[in-house]
């Protein structure tokens, strides 16, 4: 399933989309977030996937570096760390 967590507002669509059907809950990109964005939880299917904080959904924008204009500069982030291309961020 493809999950959208975020917003769109004036400024442009800020959202990361997560397939969970890719996802086998192994937890590098929940550890590799600098922003403590992410985290693994139970989804519909009893299956442990990773998901955005409830906290976090509705400012995601401001909390979230986003990929392209921050964490694509460093070394380790959530997208690097998954084998299965599970992240993707739209800003």
């Amino acid at each position: 399933m493809i999950v959208n967590y975020g917003y769109t507002d004036g400024s442009g669509d800020y959202y990361i989309v997560i397939d969970t059907d890719k996802c086998d809950g192994c937890g590098k990109c929940v550890d590799a977030c600098p922003q403590n964005v992410l985290e693994l939880a139970e989804d519909d299917y009893g299956d442990i996937v990773v998901r955005v904080r409830d906290e976090v959904k509705s400012k995601v924008g401001y909390v979230c570096l986003g990929f392209n204009p921050g964490c694509s500069k460093n070394e380790v982030n959530c997208r690097s760390v998954c084998e299965y291309d599970v992240i993707s961020h739209t800003w």
